[in-house]
């Protein structure tokens, strides 16, 4: 009868490796489905989509601090017109708004110029009252 011997293994003193790979691939694949819709390698290469995406949170970041600039200019271009068709000029405007006391932001000035004339003549007729 044969001698049946034990097999041994060399016992490592390190623990293997662990990678959640689960994780880290539905990361990648949250930020990929994000980028759907991209030119090129934006799309479906990793880093260059990864990249792509950051890039595009500051730039929704900076624009929704512009977007506030923006509208307010408008408003201020759209007053102007309004109140130069009355005879006056918008600083007078706004000069005559604060000495009257009315205290009227400049975006619904500038949708009673556009929307609603007879308002805004009335409120440009006491601006140049006081």
């Amino acid at each position: 009868m044969r001698e049946v011997t034990a097999l041994t293994f060399k016992k490592s003193k390190t623990m293997p490796r662990s990678v959640n790979h689960v994780a880290s691939k539905a990361r990648r694949k949250k930020i990929l489905k994000l980028t759907r819709g991209y030119f090129g390698a934006r799309k479906n290469v990793w880093t260059v989509a990864k990249n792509t995406w950051e890039k595009g949170l500051t730039y929704a970041f900076r624009d929704r601090r512009n977007k506030k600039r923006n509208f307010r200019a408008l408003w201020i271009q759209r007053i102007n017109a309004a109140a130069r068709l009355e005879g006056m000029s918008y600083s007078k405007l706004m000069g005559g708004l604060h000495k009257a006391g009315i205290e009227i932001n400049r975006k619904v000035l500038a949708d009673l110029a556009m929307n609603h004339p007879e308002a805004f003549k009335a409120v440009v007729a006491k601006a140049k009252a006081a």
